[in-house]
């Protein structure tokens, strides 16, 4: 997935006034905090991009304009308390950034999020706003990646997560088991039927095949939870689930699953 031929980039750019700058920039990195807390990471360093001052020729822009924001960054990162690091010649070639870096499973230094400050691209397109004075004032602009490249990080998350994705980002959150397909296969189809209208991502297995096949290969994909339904389930109205990893089976009422479920995926657990 980090070698593709081509990729998706997680970006947008927020245009705003100079005296904007340091709150727009607080609130994206706020945002990537939030995102990172979701997603349960905790490995991660800031580094402050900065351009390599012995080789200018790489960069757009005069030196006031590259001092002044590579200042401005240095000063919200200081006033928001967090750790970083300086990075001279990391800096795109319109302005510094602040990078996210994280450690891939082969240990390697990758950039996960990035903000950067455009003081250039206002400049080269000659784009104004109207102040309050009526005055035309060059905007800046602010880049903003939170995911960055969405097949990077969606590699970094799989290595994160072994593959054992929480609830409520596993592609199929619920996989329906009926014991004996003659027996309870319709009984198995109203569950998965229940389920989808609860807005849940659940598939059914009536495949011809032995229930421990069935069972194992659920495990295998590393499904979050399998529900086994028999003549007990059947009969009462009940779902018998069990989670994935575990050996434990659980018997308790439809609804009662529901809940369970909708307060796993709105709590973001990050285990399961």
């Amino acid at each position: 997935i980090e070698r593709a031929r081509a990729f998706t980039q997680n970006d947008s750019h927020i245009f705003c006034r100079p005296d904007q700058i340091a709150q727009e920039f607080k609130n994206v990195a706020h945002l990537i905090l939030d995102v990172y807390k979701d997603f349960g990471f905790k490995d991660y360093s800031f580094r402050l991009s900065l351009r390599d001052k012995n080789n200018k020729e790489k960069y757009f822009g005069n030196d006031e304009l590259w001092e002044k924001s590579e200042n401005e960054l240095r000063e919200v990162l200081k006033e928001m308390g967090v750790e970083f690091y300086e990075a001279e010649g990391e800096a795109a070639f319109y302005g510094p950034k602040l990078d996210v870096q994280v450690k891939s499973a082969l240990g390697h230094d990758v950039t996960l999020s990035t903000i950067q400050l455009d003081y250039q691209l206002p400049e080269r397109f000659e784009l104004t706003y109207v102040d309050e004075n009526g005055d035309k004032v060059r905007p800046v602009v602010i880049h903003r990646a939170i995911l960055g490249s969405l097949d990077r990080f969606v590699a970094f998350l799989l290595e994160e997560t072994k593959g054992n994705l929480p609830l409520w980002l596993a592609p199929t959150q619920v996989q329906v088991i009926p014991v004996k397909l003659e027996y309870h296969d319709e009984y198995a189809k109203e569950v998965v039927a229940k389920l989808r209208k609860a807005h849940f991502r659940v598939n059914n297995d009536n495949r011809d095949e032995k229930l421990g096949y069935r069972i194992r290969e659920a495990q295998l994909k590393k499904i979050p939870y399998q529900l086994v339904l028999g003549d007990n389930e059947r009969d009462n109205g009940t779902v018998t689930y069990r989670k994935h990893g575990e050996k434990k089976q659980t018997t308790v009422t439809f609804e009662e699953f529901v809940e369970l479920l909708n307060t796993e995926v709105e709590n973001k657990t990050l285990s399961h």
